[in-house]
């Protein structure tokens, strides 16, 4: 456990820290590891205010994760609740107020709010002391409830929380709050992209690229695991990757109608001016002031790529649109890429994006049967993507399909 002089240093350290952090969903995770370590929680969750309901948005579990394979995330449903004083999250959004409870299953008859304790017979698990508080933005507003579960001592014996933290894990929500709100903001700003980029091709939905997003951060954490990548780097490409993974297909705006929304096949012309939407997605973020831009341009020029060396657009400038020198076909077109000349970041949106195309309904198709979905991507190990990454996908797929229930179309 740390002491009062090491939680303050730490905070004053995660408040520079958790502004780096872009996108809601890493930072949220991040916010939740962090705060619990403060206080030596065993799990906890977050909330995030939606109009008069709070989102039951993410969750950590200690005790049920190390129940479960090396790597694996826990799996866990979305559901929102009213913000009004029956609940301890609804209490605290409601009132602003933070409310420390040592024993739930203990509560006064008198008090206005209950614990629900469905999760703790569904899960085996056993809340026991509970510290939740609100959330707030810059100015002051309350965007959502972070709630701790079982504090423990230094023998991982569970005990109450200690009144003498609260000033230190306000503190800490203050700054999370306004790091959630600013996150916020950026998710917003890119899913207006995609709402952009939807005009022009109906299935670029906001369901489809955070679902695709989602899926490359769970197989990069893997593959990052299983190479003892150290951490502090594995949370700055999750950031970049969950970011830059949604805006994939953003040069479609740049692609006549006629091509996008075809219900039937491509002639050969319009594949070619299909290619060009890689191209001029990668292009988009030539002026690269961060390493987003960076990861944006590698993702949307690679993700169609296949690890043959069958897929688009190949070694290209796609600033000038030209082969790479010395990459170029007798005919002057570019070479294709294939096995690890294609990006990393670019293999793993090639499998999310197959794997969700061929999961939903598109103006050309119903969406596939399960269990043909994953025969098909199994086939394409060796072919279209990389098998390694097939092979991951594949340990993780419960994750994957609990993923793609938070995003639905």
């Amino acid at each position: 456990m740390l002491s009062e002089k090491q939680k303050l240093g730490k905070i004053m350290q995660l408040g520079a820290e958790i502004t780096e952090v872009k996108d809601i969903d890493v930072l949220m995770e991040r916010i939740l590891r962090e705060a619990r370590m403060l206080v030596n929680a065993d799990a906890g969750s977050i909330y995030i205010k939606e109009g008069n309901k709070l989102k039951f948005s993410y969750t950590q579990n200690d005790t049920l994760e190390k129940q479960m394979s090396s790597h694996k995330k826990l799996i866990y449903s979305i559901f929102t609740i009213p913000i009004d004083n029956r609940s301890i999250s609804g209490y605290v959004a409601n009132t602003g107020k933070t409310i420390n409870i040592p024993d739930v299953y203990k509560l006064s008859s008198i008090l206005p709010y209950t614990f629900n304790r469905s999760y703790d017979d569904i899960s085996g698990y056993r809340t026991r002391s509970l510290l939740a508080f609100p959330l707030k933005t810059s100015r002051g507003e309350i965007i959502g409830v972070l709630q701790l579960i079982n504090g423990k001592n230094v023998r991982d014996r569970i005990i109450p929380f200690l009144k003498k933290d609260h000033p230190l894990i306000l503190y800490f929500a203050n700054m999370a709050g306004v790091a959630i709100e600013r996150a916020q903001m950026t998710r917003a700003m890119i899913l207006r992209t995609i709402k952009m980029a939807e005009l022009r091709d109906p299935n670029e939905t906001g369901a489809h690229v955070n679902r695709v997003a989602a899926y490359a951060v769970i197989m990069y954490e893997a593959w990052a695991g299983s190479r003892n990548v150290p951490q502090n780097i594995i949370e700055k490409n999750r950031d970049v990757l969950r970011m830059a993974a949604m805006l994939h297909d953003v040069g479609k705006v740049a692609i006549s109608d006629a091509i996008l929304k075809k219900p039937a096949g491509l002639t050969d012309h319009e594949r070619k001016a299909m290619v060009q939407h890689a191209i001029i997605g990668a292009r988009l973020f030539s002026e690269q002031y961060s390493e987003f831009d960076e990861a944006a341009a590698v993702v949307a020029l690679n993700h169609h790529e296949k690890w043959d060396g069958t897929g688009y657009p190949g070694h290209v400038n796609p600033y000038t649109g030209h082969p790479i020198q010395g990459y170029e076909k007798s005919d002057g077109t570019p070479l294709p890429k294939r096995g690890e000349e294609i990006p990393l970041f670019g293999r793993l949106v090639a499998l999310a994006d197959v794997f969700d195309a061929l999961s939903s309904r598109r103006v050309y198709k119903e969406p596939w049967e399960e269990g043909h979905v994953l025969e098909r991507m199994e086939s394409y190990s060796g072919s279209h993507f990389d098998p390694e990454l097939v092979k991951i996908f594949f340990e993780n797929i419960d994750t994957i399909q609990n993923a793609a229930q938070r995003y639905p179309d």
